[in-house]
């Protein structure tokens, strides 16, 4: 079975979550059924394709908060400081920086439109950096609506939901009771926008199932039986959950 669009048009998918939700791993298991079944796709690094001046904020908020830098794994635990430094001071600037992001991811999006590939997918989003703001806050809100309607919508918006405590046993970088407070943020904002499709916190092959049989329904992806090729569809979701709804896409407001 070979898999393709029902029509020329890109599809845009879009992963967001905590740190250590298991963004990467389930990127990887949807590039790879893409690519198993004959689908051309494209990945889209939020911070190194579409954020701005990412070498000034990375050394400034070193400088600024002494945190460590790079990635902490299970055997080496860093203890980062930026984005969980919340000021009225820092939510000044990063209203500014976010802007020029929303504006950049604006026009990435338009850009990946025009491209060949058949599946676009984004690693993080703008929706990212909003959910490092405080969403109890009205003015904040409205920021966040407006951005929501400035930045065109994905396809598909994943929001991979993770319990902190296990998402900071995979990727150790902030303390837990940030990442409860993020977690939290993530599902006001997705209540806020909607058109986000939450996966709730279940085993990694539980997620990839739920991921890729929704994938596959709402891309407009159809099947080709007269090419022999065989699709990584069918052994992918051979052990699809029967409770598709813990995939819960929120309506967008009107």
């Amino acid at each position: 079975m070979y898999l393709h669009p029902k029509n020329d048009s890109v599809r845009i998918v879009s992963f967001s979550g905590i740190d250590g939700a298991g963004k990467t791993t389930q990127i990887r298991n949807l590039c790879a059924l893409l690519a198993h079944a004959g689908v051309t796709y494209r990945v889209v690094a939020f911070w190194d394709d579409i954020a701005r001046l990412t070498r000034f904020r990375e050394s400034a908020g070193h400088a600024l908060f002494k945190g460590d830098k790079g990635v902490g794994s299970p055997s080496a635990p860093i203890n980062r400081r930026d984005k969980n430094v919340r000021s009225w001071v820092m939510t000044g600037v990063r209203l500014c920086l976010y802007s020029l992001d929303a504006l950049s991811t604006r026009a990435a999006v338009m850009g990946v439109r025009r491209s060949h590939a058949g599946v676009v997918i984004f690693d993080r989003f703008i929706y990212d950096e909003l959910a490092n703001l405080n969403l109890q806050n009205p003015f904040l809100r409205a920021f966040v609506r407006l951005t929501a309607i400035l930045v065109p919508r994905p396809n598909v918006s994943y929001l991979l939901d993770a319990d902190p405590m296990q998402a900071r046993a995979r990727k150790p970088e902030y303390p837990v009771d940030f990442l409860y407070t993020s977690r939290d943020s993530y599902l006001r904002l997705s209540d806020l926008i909607g058109g986000m499709t939450v996966i709730s916190p279940m085993p990694e092959e539980d997620v990839k199932r739920e991921i890729l049989s929704y994938a596959l329904s709402e891309l407009s992806l159809e099947s080709d039986p007269g090419n022999a090729a065989h699709s990584a569809s069918s052994d992918a979701l051979a052990d699809k959950p029967a409770r598709l709804e813990e995939a819960r896409a929120r309506p967008a407001p009107t």
